[in-house]
Order: C-alpha cells, then structure tokens, then sequence
C-alpha cells in the first residue's frame, strides 16, 4: 500500500517538477528561443489559441525569433499578441512572415527575471510539500484503519521525506540553472 502510495506521490512530483521547467522555459535569457513565445494566446477565429499551434517559430539568429503562420489572415492577429504578451518584444511584418528581434537584456531587467524564476521555484517547492502533506495524511489514515502497522507508517513517512527532499533539490538545481543562463551576458 505504501508502495503504491509513494509511486502515486512520485507522478505527482514529476508532473511538478515538468510545469516548473515548462514555465521556465518561458523566461528571457538574452537569447533567442521559440519556447519564449509558443505559448502566446492568439486571438484564432474567436478562441484563445496557443501561438505554437498556429505557427512555427524558429531562431534563425541569437537575436531573432521569425514566426511563420500557417494561415496568412492569422498574421496581424499574432503580431498583435506577440506585443500585448508583456514579454518586451516588438514584432514586425513583411506580409509573410513575422520577424520578432530579442533586446538584449539591461542589468535591472535580468534582475527582475531572476526574481520571478525565484518566485516560480519557490511556488514549485510549495506545490511538492502539498503533495507530501497529502500523500502523509493518506498513509496516517491508513494506519487509523488497521491497513498499515505503525512501523510500516514510520518507514513510509521517512520514505516520503526521502523523496520530497530529492525533488526539492531538482527543483533547486532548474532554478539556479536558469538564473545562471539569465545572468550570463
């Protein structure tokens, strides 16, 4: 039971540890990334649609993000997201093709991004003690219910702890990653 338990609270904990990375992904580095605006919600025929979904993104340059659409009406609509996006990007179009140049970073804007990778980490760490705190009070119950012996739960309980404190150090380690890719000029 604990087994399945641990299991059930490692999936848990992964799919922790795959939001944070995908979230930092879109996070400035100074460098060009089609990661930085795949996810833009374009305004598609009335519905919110994900920019990677209508387009494809590449970076030709460092510098430089090109975003070809797949339907040309959608030209106009994409740029326009790109620029309300707040990611401090100004797109240009020739008609076919939508070229987005990628500033290079001032020493107060990396600042400001390590602060908010730091804030995303830190959300990470608080969504895997949740997970703990669940998958604990689960295991208590079953030891209230005669399921598990108290030596079974204590076993079980340093074993959660093992794992928690494995992924926090994950976690630790994708955020120092990325603000060391934000600091790096």
């Amino acid at each position: 039971m604990i087994k399945e338990l641990l299991q059930e609270t490692q999936g848990r904990m992964d799919k922790t540890l795959e939001s944070l990375d995908m979230d930092l992904r879109s996070v400035r580095t100074g460098r060009a990334s089609p990661a930085l605006i795949e996810r833009v919600l374009v305004e598609y025929y009335g519905s919110p649609t994900p920019l990677n979904q209508l387009a494809v993104i590449s970076a030709p340059e460092p510098n430089l993000l090109v975003v070809r659409p797949f339907d040309a009406t959608s030209l106009n609509s994409i740029e326009k997201a790109i620029q309300q996006a707040d990611l401090g990007m100004n797109p240009s179009n020739d008609g076919r093709i939508i070229r987005v140049p990628i500033p290079r970073l001032t020493e107060e804007r990396r600042r400001e991004m390590v602060k908010r990778v730091s804030r995303r980490v830190e959300e990470a760490k608080v969504a895997l003690r949740n997970i703990r705190r669940d998958a604990l009070e689960e295991m208590r119950e079953y030891e209230s219910e005669s399921l598990i012996s108290e030596d079974e739960l204590t076993r079980g309980q340093d074993q959660l702890q093992e794992l928690t404190d494995k992924y926090v150090e994950s976690v630790d380690e994708v955020g120092e990653r990325k603000e060391h890719d934000i600091m790096q000029i």
